[in-house]
């Protein structure tokens, strides 16, 4: 149309509903814009559909990823989403699927162009874990940085920030953490250490940093290790997640040390810890309250119940295993404590928790013992090579494996009374199954019991595998029970 003497086009806007004039050399053929090509086209249109989404807050990970996400992951990315600010401690019970959760915040995050780097702090034996479900559930590649390639990323270049090389890393907790002294290093050995590991992993540049089992960040004091590792992660990165389905574990003082990194001034002591002022930081699903996408209950009602466990005759030589590893664990516990040897005395309550727990798993912590004990006296110390601090910011599990597997010298006369209770052990395991083992078959047979497959959950004490591994060989004529282990370093 002319509109005094100049030509004017109408064009209709549809997301607006509108009609403009604008001049005809404002407007563009379509085939010069590039737009021509179906690939274009297509390309288009789903950019067009993102970011009308974006406009109107949809959720954009669980249409992208791979995995159905439950109602209750859907609510933890929902709530991560709801505002600018995603800093949070996820906690939902064991088995909710944490991972899940964080995956998804972290890729809907990545599909708005907030996160570009990523960094995942995890226990070691977590690490291959994490990888894989990042690239099975989100097409996500993530790189497993360890210490043992350090040596090779410095021959190629020793300048270089290593944490830099991959945008998204996934990295053992304990190889990060910042050291203060190491027996037989100089300062400079543990400043190049700590440069290394800790400095430049801060200095690196992350856009979101995930912390899994991160109430192992609380630490002992704001001193040790573990927590000053967590504070440096939170002032690393604008988004945290940490992780924990036990962030308080009966410790307050732990408790406000973690949930301070995601916010200090919210938590600048103890005494500002209240449900209150927690709730807006943490998202939680307890099991009971779990559902599935039908609404139904997510896990059967549990029922706990006390089965007392009894000896007969043929139970003999586990009873007498028993008491002579009861035996040991006194006298030697007390010639500890007279001693002031922490460790052994640790390790003496192990063997009294392992005799309780089956045969098969004492017989192999008194193995690791003994091939301790045979070591040559000039290679064994007198404790095991970590400071007090570096003692109490480990957790049990890992308290159990430091003991067991280092050289701590023996008491008098230990080596003779760990051969007698080795052989004890081996030939308890020749008399037959556990007695613990027959109670718990004769429950799940008992008529009345609809009982197709048996599960353990041991998903942090890898000490405790050997208990589930000889129940998996209790009685294999019995065939109608599936025995199944479930733990956390399961493949």
């Amino acid at each position: 149309m002319d509109l005094w003497g100049e030509g004017i086009c109408r064009v209709w806007l549809s997301t607006r509903d509108t009609v403009v004039r604008v001049r005809p050399d404002r407007l563009q053929p379509v085939g010069q814009q590039g737009l021509a090509t179906p690939a274009r086209v297509v390309y288009a249109a789903a950019a067009a559909r993102i970011a009308d989404s974006l406009a109107h807050d949809t959720l954009l990970a669980p249409i992208e990823s791979t995995v159905i996400p439950l109602p209750h992951q859907i609510h933890a990315l929902s709530r991560a989403m709801a505002g600018d600010r995603v800093r949070y401690l996820l906690a939902d019970e064991v088995g909710l699927g944490k991972t899940i959760e964080a995956g998804l915040i972290m890729r809907e995050l990545k599909l708005r162009g907030l996160v570009r780097r990523t960094l995942v702090v995890v226990p070691k034996g977590l690490v291959a874990q994490w990888v894989a479900e990042m690239r099975t559930h989100f097409d996500e590649d993530f790189h497993p940085l360890t210490p043992g390639e350090f040596v090779s990323y410095r021959r190629l270049d020793p300048d270089e920030n290593l944490w830099r090389r991959y945008d998204q890393v996934v990295c053992p907790l304990d190889s990060v953490k910042p050291v203060d002294a190491r027996r037989g290093w100089s300062r400079t050995d543990v400043a190049a250490r700590n440069r290394e590991r800790f400095d430049d992993l801060l200095a690196a540049g992350w856009d979101l940093i995930i912390v899994d089992e991160s109430h192992r960040l609380g630490g002992s004091t704001d001193q040790v290790a573990r927590f000053r590792l967590g504070e440096g992660l939170a002032e690393a990165s604008p988004y945290l997640l940490l992780l924990s389905a036990t962030p308080h574990q009966g410790k307050t003082d732990a408790f406000h040390r973690l949930v301070s990194l995601l916010d200090r001034t919210a938590f600048p002591d103890p005494s500002f810890i209240s449900r209150e002022r927690v709730q807006p930081y943490v998202i939680r699903t307890e099991k009971r309250r779990a559902i599935d996408v039908a609404g139904e209950p997510l896990f059967q009602p549990r029922h706990t119940r006390l089965l007392p466990v009894t000896w007969d005759e043929r139970h003999a030589p586990q009873r007498a295993l028993y008491e002579a590893v009861t035996e040991y664990v006194r006298e030697g516990y007390d010639r500890a404590r007279r001693e002031k040897r922490q460790h052994i005395g640790f390790l003496m309550l192990l063997m009294q928790r392992l005799v309780t727990s089956s045969t098969r798993a004492i017989r192999s912590a008194l193995e690791r013992r003994l091939e301790v004990l045979q070591t040559p006296p000039a290679q064994l110390s007198l404790d095991t090579d970590l400071s007090a601090d570096e003692w109490s910011d480990m957790d049990g599990q890992e308290q159990v494996d430091a003991v067991l597997g280092a050289a701590v010298s023996a008491l008098r006369s230990e080596r003779a009374e760990v051969e007698a209770l080795l052989d004890a052990a081996r030939a308890c395991e020749a008399t037959g199954p556990d007695t613990k083992a027959e109670t718990l078959l004769d429950l799940v047979y008992l008529p009345g019991v609809r009982a197709h497959r048996l599960r353990e959950l041991d998903r942090e004490e890898r000490a405790w595998r050997d208990t589930l591994d000889r129940r998996a060989r209790v009685q294999p004529e019995l065939t109608p029970i599936l025995i199944v282990r479930i733990h956390g370093g399961a493949p």
